[in-house]
């Protein structure tokens, strides 16, 4: 009989919840506030999607060539600079939205509960299906550390979202054929997953700035009761302030940092001292790799212009995964966000996947 008193009672404060919960919803000022955020959510949405051609268009009408260094840079820096502060921006609200919504320990709880090779697989998986560079992968790994996810599988994300997505998918299997962009996406896939294993095995959480987990969101969920709509609106729009208030500026430095070598790739120099007779030549390209700044997309081409011209195929796919997965503009900015020790070993250990999956499809090759 108490326990059956008791389900009652809980039944009651549940449906007296709802109750207040639906009573808030239909007030006007919620109706107001909620009309707002789908307002906001258009025009974020159509920025985001005239970004690139609103500059190629303004360049057209200056009688600009984009195609010589100096119009091009320029042009690049405009939109993706925009690109990334629009990414920052949007991704930080709306995973600030849900962190009100749901605290972190419910979510660090549900993956704790998974096995881990099922969290970094699903990690890696959800990379590869966000179409985005080294940079733009950013705000999305800030939001996923602040919602409380582990950091190896948010880790794992950061490898896996610049190195495969569906466009660069398409074509490498036009370019190079079927067989070696499985091997790429397989390789891809794969360093992320071990990283992010290797990862979780290490003390890191002390590793990522004070800034991203002390945030007005989580601060919300140390007061007690379920926070209003205006106070969930209000929480996510302090958070997306404090955020983008600190790495603004290091977001138009690194992009700066990018326009500057964007496109600029010494073809005719790497295939002439990293071509298949130097058995270094894996240490090259990527050493020439790991500073320039494009999407897995963009290296492409460049990629086959290498091929053709005799450079094994292990070196090149080293090239690839070096340029898209590394960068000096994403250093910039993930110094902002990882201690030094986190910082050094992400970049020393992905650049060390490269070089073996270079390797190791370069013997593979050549035994055949």
């Amino acid at each position: 009989m108490a326990n059956l008193r008791r389900d009652r009672a809980r039944q009651r404060d549940r449906a007296r919840r709802r109750d207040e919960v639906g009573a808030a919803t239909r007030s006007p000022d919620h109706r107001r506030l909620a009309a707002q955020l789908g307002a906001a959510t258009v025009t974020w949405w159509a920025l985001y999607l005239l970004n690139e051609r609103v500059w190629t268009w303004g360049a057209a009408a200056l009688g600009a060539d984009l195609a010589q260094h100096v119009p091009g840079a320029v042009h690049f820096f405009l939109y993706d600079s925009a690109k990334v502060l629009l990414l920052l921006v949007g991704m930080i609200f709306v995973i600030g939205m849900l962190r009100t919504a749901i605290r972190p320990e419910t979510v660090r709880a549900y993956l704790l509960g998974k096995p881990l090779p099922v969290a970094l697989g699903l990690a890696a998986l959800f990379g590869a299906i966000t179409p985005f560079c080294s940079c733009s992968s950013i705000p999305l790994f800030i939001g996923f550390v602040a919602a409380g996810i582990p950091l190896s599988v948010t880790l794992t994300f950061l490898v896996a979202s610049p190195l495969v997505n569906e466009v660069a998918v398409v074509m490498l299997g036009q370019s190079f054929g079927w067989g070696i962009t499985a091997a790429y996406v397989g390789c891809g896939l794969g360093l992320a997953v071990t990283l992010g294993w290797i990862f979780s095995r290490l003390d890191l959480q002390d590793q990522v700035a004070d800034f991203v987990r002390d945030t007005p969101t989580a601060r919300l969920h140390h007061r007690a009761g379920r926070p209003s709509l205006p106070e969930r609106v209000q929480a996510a729009r302090e958070e997306t302030h404090e955020i983008v208030g600190r790495v603004w500026r290091w977001v138009l430095l690194g992009v700066a940092v990018g326009a500057g070598i964007h496109g600029w790739v010494p073809a005719d120099l790497l295939a002439r001292y990293a071509g298949p007779d130097n058995p270094l030549a894996v240490l090259v390209v990527t050493a020439v790799g790991v500073p320039l700044y494009s999407n897995a997309a963009g290296v492409v081409p460049i990629a086959e212009a290498l091929w053709t011209k005799g450079m094994a195929t292990g070196t090149v796919l080293s090239f690839m995964m070096a340029t898209v997965a590394l960068s000096l503009p994403e250093f910039v900015l993930l110094k902002q966000v990882l201690k030094p020790r986190l910082l050094g070993l992400y970049f020393g250990s992905v650049a060390a996947g490269v070089i073996l999956i270079g390797f190791a499809v370069n013997a593979v090759t050549a035994v055949r």
